[in-house]
């Protein structure tokens, strides 16, 4: 019995909170007036970078901590003070104790503004999820919107992004929150595509309001869900633009959101008889990930049926988790073709035969039909002598007396063009810079110059005449 009497009164567990909630705490503390500040001069900006301070403390939110915040951010015995309490699992009496003391230190705020009010919602939501109760987490989300909808501030877009879904596009829609329309129409297709239904998916964003993109992952995110369905709706030039131009913007923290961006380039790439370079599989942290794609890429290449099998069979568990398998399979037309290619480069002439054994198929006839629907295509330059069963190829002439180099140079400055567009619409500049009103020395100068110009225009227009 002495022994867990001294067991109780080791300090132990206060020693050990103090040295980790107080510094998240504060850090709370500073994110609550960033909000403070954006939400009184009303940009939108600051609030957006309280998020993503928010989001690199989130592994660090505990229930001491959140109630000390509580405390600081809410007023004491209000609505949304209690309601949010009770979703928060009591702590230890002695953990409590060292939060409220902590907190103590600091006066709460004077004044709950509706800023402060839905990001502890967010918060405590957060910490919700994070602790797998979907329950109490649910019902934190329903406060939250109905809290939301008795509210229109632009200030509150961009948290109230953060928390809404599919009935509160339309009111987004209607308020213009044009951030909130760009969260939820994310989530949206997201939702579709996880289900497989691209065709929702498109009509509804090819219904949904376009308007300029206000938020990097946001757009990023975008960019990535539409290539995904131009990849199935067969449109592989835009596929690849969205997907290669997603991975470019995608933030160099997002190495996970990078890697799908390239496993679904790499196969557009692939189905568009494009092979990609090997630095694609060799960027930092990727190696792994996308291994499995370079061996892809190395048997469409060789143009081996074979080979390709094998490798589809043996990350087959991996093409079925990145959900590329379907496309995969769309690739053994292209593996043929590429082979085809190869043979009448290497064969002036060679029998049909011998073409349906180095590709691997299981008749003449079939690799007579290929070949054939090779030539009509213009992949390969060759004709077929039916009498004979056999592929006459035509010699191979220089590439840079056809139009491929003017259309690659072409494709080359219209990429650069495109980015620098894309570089002075994201520029930014201080708000009402343009109604900035000049002062009266200013004022007198350009009054001077204006009358000066004017003057020495007539005494030219004199000389002419």
């Amino acid at each position: 019995m002495t022994q867990d009497v001294e067991m109780k009164e080791q300090p132990a567990p206060s020693n050990s909170v103090p040295s980790s909630s107080p510094s998240t705490l504060h850090h709370l503390k500073e994110i609550a007036s960033l909000i403070e500040t954006g939400a009184y001069d009303r940009e939108a900006r600051r609030i957006l970078r309280a998020i993503r301070l928010t989001m690199a403390l989130r592994r660090k939110l505990k229930a001491s901590v959140l109630s000390s915040f509580l405390s600081f951010a809410l007023t004491p015995g209000s609505e949304a003070f209690t309601r949010l309490s009770s979703y928060l699992p009591k702590e230890d009496e002695n953990e409590m104790e060292v939060d409220t003391a902590t907190s103590a230190a600091q006066p709460p705020a004077k004044h709950s503004l509706p800023e402060l009010e839905i990001y502890c919602y967010l918060l405590v939501l957060i910490f919700l999820i994070d602790q797998k109760k979907y329950d109490e987490a649910k019902a934190c989300s329903s406060a939250s919107i109905s809290r939301l909808k008795n509210l229109n501030r632009r200030t509150l877009d961009v948290l109230a992004a953060r928390l809404n879904l599919l009935a509160l596009h339309r009111i987004a829609t209607l308020r213009h929150d044009e951030l909130g329309q760009e969260t939820l129409l994310n989530l949206l297709l997201r939702n579709y595509l996880h289900y497989n239904l691209y065709d929702q998916a498109e009509k509804l964003r090819s219904k949904a309001p376009r308007f300029e993109a206000h938020s990097n992952q946001q757009f990023c995110r975008y960019l990535f869900y539409l290539g995904k369905i131009r990849t199935i709706q067969l449109e592989y030039t835009d596929a690849k633009e969205c997907l290669l131009q997603a991975a470019r913007k995608a933030p160099v923290a997002a190495l996970g959101f990078r890697v799908q961006c390239n496993k679904w380039a790499i196969i557009v790439r692939l189905l568009l008889g494009e092979i990609p370079e090997r630095t694609v599989f060799m960027q930092k942290g990727m190696e792994k990930a996308l291994r499995p794609y370079f061996e892809l890429t190395n048997a469409v290449r060789i143009g081996d049926l074979e080979l390709f099998r094998s490798v589809a069979e043996k990350f087959s568990t991996t093409f079925s988790s990145d959900r590329t398998h379907n496309l995969i399979v769309r690739l053994r037309h292209n593996v043929i073709r590429t082979g085809l290619r190869n043979i009448s480069i290497s064969y002036s002439r060679i029998a049909l035969a011998d073409v349906a054994k180095k590709l691997r198929l299981d008749s003449v006839a079939d690799a007579e039909s290929i070949v054939a629907k090779a030539i009509r295509d213009g992949a390969i330059d060759a004709t077929l002598d039916h009498s004979n069963g056999c592929m006459l190829s035509k010699e191979t002439g220089d590439i840079y007396s056809t139009t491929e180099p003017q259309t690659a140079f072409n494709s080359r400055i219209a990429f650069c063009l495109n980015m620098h567009n894309e570089a002075v619409r994201a520029l930014r500049f201080p708000p009402n810079s343009h109604k900035e009103k000049e002062s009266a020395e200013k004022r007198r100068e350009r009054q001077q110059q204006e009358q000066e110009l004017a003057k020495h225009i007539a005494e030219e227009d004199d000389d002419e005449f």
